[in-house]
């Protein structure tokens, strides 16, 4: 049968025409140029070089005596490290954990339920005295000043909140403790974060 004066089969009908062949390319052209206008838009959501470079970090500690802190930036964050002495370790474990505004270890070292502990808020067994936090307050997000409040852990001027020497919130208008990332020490010395 003829359209327009064209035929449109074989002849005989039993292959594909030209018509089978146009609208074949014409899809694929589509499907091509689909990804070509697609792809910058798929791209740009990939993390930055920098953003990937500061994925993890190293920290050297060995300067960092019992006592003393050490603040660095990971992720555009804040970063506390603190090298505890026995007495700030030992009235992070004496306190009960009733006592506690936020009761979880919010330590993503450990399981998510793990109670707000001394020891499940510190860089693991044996290394008591170290705390590593992200130094942002948990209320508006303010960076509270170090060996301060009345509990001799950090303190944000901003609104009140208080955090003691395992960097839980103790009063104020913070929800939760300070958070502590994903750390672990790679040597004696040395704290990989992230």
């Amino acid at each position: 049968m003829a359209v327009s004066g064209h035929d449109t089969t074989n002849g005989d009908g039993s292959g594909p025409t030209r018509r089978d062949f146009l609208y074949l390319t014409t899809g694929m052209a589509g499907a091509v140029g689909a990804v070509g206008v697609a792809w910058p838009f798929i791209d740009q959501m990939r993390p930055d070089a920098s953003t990937r470079a500061l994925a993890s970090i190293e920290v050297d500690v060995s300067a960092v005596e019992p006592g003393m802190s050490l603040t660095v930036k990971w992720r555009g964050k804040p970063i506390f490290i603190r090298n505890r002495t026995p007495k700030e370790v030992e009235d992070a474990n004496a306190v009960a954990l009733s006592e506690l505004k936020d009761p979880l270890a919010r330590n993503a070292n450990v399981a998510g339920d793990a109670q707000a502990t001394g020891a499940d808020r510190s860089a693991g067994a044996g290394r008591e005295n170290w705390i590593v936090m992200v130094g942002v307050c948990t209320h508006l997000g303010c960076v509270p000043l170090g060996e301060s409040g009345e509990f001799g852990g950090w303190f944000c001027p901003c609104h009140g909140s208080v955090y003691d020497t395992a960097g839980r919130i103790r009063s104020g208008p913070a929800p939760e403790n300070m958070a502590i990332p994903v750390s672990s020490f790679v040597s004696d010395t040395v704290i990989r974060i992230g």
